[in-house]
């Protein structure tokens, strides 16, 4: 057996956040992420689910006592900025940074989800 799913990769970010169901429905219309697994809790609530954005698999889980919600930033290279930054803003998305190009080469901005997690959502347009 192997060591972990196949198909996984070997770090993985786990947000603990309030809604955790709304962040993923946020992330499958951003991202077009597609859940995985999906564990319910009590209370309509998730107590862990496992959505898959392109290459990377991201957990997440509503927030509980002992275990509460925690402020987190993700990075996420996508092929179209601008296109994924209109979905953010569809999808209910809270202005952090507009889309602009980076000195680093990428044009990126921030998103912050229904859950409150930050989304920098990034694409490579060229310099170094």
């Amino acid at each position: 057996m192997a060591f972990k799913p196949e198909g996984y990769n070997s770090a993985s970010p786990y947000l603990l956040v309030e809604g955790a169901q709304a962040t993923v429905d946020f992330l499958k219309a951003v991202f077009d992420a597609q859940p995985l697994r999906m564990v319910p809790g009590e209370h309509g609530r998730l107590r862990h689910a496992e959505v898959r954005i392109d290459d990377t698999v991201v957990m997440l889980a509503d927030a509980i006592d002992g275990w509460p919600a925690v402020d987190a930033h993700v990075h996420v290279y996508v092929a179209d900025v601008d296109a994924a930054w209109s979905r953010a803003m569809q999808a209910g998305g809270t202005v952090v940074q507009a889309p602009a190009q980076k000195d680093d080469g990428d044009k990126r901005g921030g998103v912050r989800d229904p859950g409150g997690t930050t989304w920098w959502i990034s694409q490579q347009v060229g310099g170094d």
